[in-house]
């Protein structure tokens, strides 16, 4: 089996699948934490891998940056491979001085302007809700490792670069204090809309990047091999699912 995206072979994922955006970072979290871990897919560089962790078949890919980008490759691996759970591994820019540098966020909500839901299946709603057992699993894997969750809605926006306006209050302290945002990424909305309309699970996890309060920010390398946290708390979700 093969797609225009995706060269693997019938049966090369798991069920669950970690996606971070950048595809190297789908390398590091293979090299670093797989056992067996075997590259199953690299079309367009986008790099996929299949192996166990503590003895459980996991998979990781990376979904590339932004709405359209994830959603072409999540509604793959969900309709062609059998995928059943996606579990976005990301960075952030934080909306608030709760969520520092390097904290892990677990989103409870994706609001977005973005037109892919309407477009994509007539969904009109504004906020996209991850899988609540996804999110259990994921907050006693937390619990269990002694990662700290800072949990709330995020802001799924389709632009990086705004143009700047004279505005107060800004776009992103609107969007904080009337949405509930607490940081900004470009993906979850739709992965989690794939999710809903083909009966699957999804949920994401981000870790902090820059800020929109504060002037710290992580360079490419870091953000590419130093996001551990997030992923050990992504990794250790399936052996607490079974539990459930």
């Amino acid at each position: 089996m093969s797609t225009p995206h995706n060269r693997a072979e019938n049966g090369a994922f798991a069920k669950t699948v970690l996606m971070p955006g950048d595809p190297l970072r789908a390398k590091f979290i293979a090299e670093t934490f797989l056992e067996d871990a075997r590259l199953v897919t690299d079309v367009r560089g986008m790099l996929g891998y299949t192996g166990t962790y503590q003895g459980r078949p996991v998979s990781v890919m990376g979904s590339g940056m932004g709405m359209p980008s994830i959603g072409i490759y999540s509604y793959e691996l969900y309709t062609q491979y059998g995928v059943e759970n996606i579990i976005r591994i990301g960075s952030a820019g934080s909306y608030t001085d709760k969520a520092k540098l390097f904290d892990v966020v677990l989103a409870t909500g994706a609001y977005s302007e973005s037109s892919f839901a309407l477009t994509q299946s007539g969904d009109p709603d504004e906020l996209q809700k991850p899988d609540a057992a996804l999110n259990d699993a994921l907050r006693a894997s937390a619990a269990a490792q002694g990662i700290p969750l800072i949990e709330g809605n995020i802001h799924s926006s389709d632009v990086f670069y705004r143009q700047p306006k004279d505005e107060t209050p800004s776009y992103w302290e609107r969007l904080r204090d009337e949405k509930g945002c607490v940081a900004v990424e470009m993906e979850s909305f739709a992965l989690f809309h794939n999710a809903k309309v083909l009966g699957k699970r999804a949920a994401c996890l981000l870790t902090i990047s820059d800020s929109f309060v504060s002037p710290e920010i992580t360079t490419p390398e870091q953000r590419q091999t130093s996001f551990t946290a997030m992923m050990k708390v992504a990794l250790g979700a399936e052996a607490c699912l079974e539990k459930q």
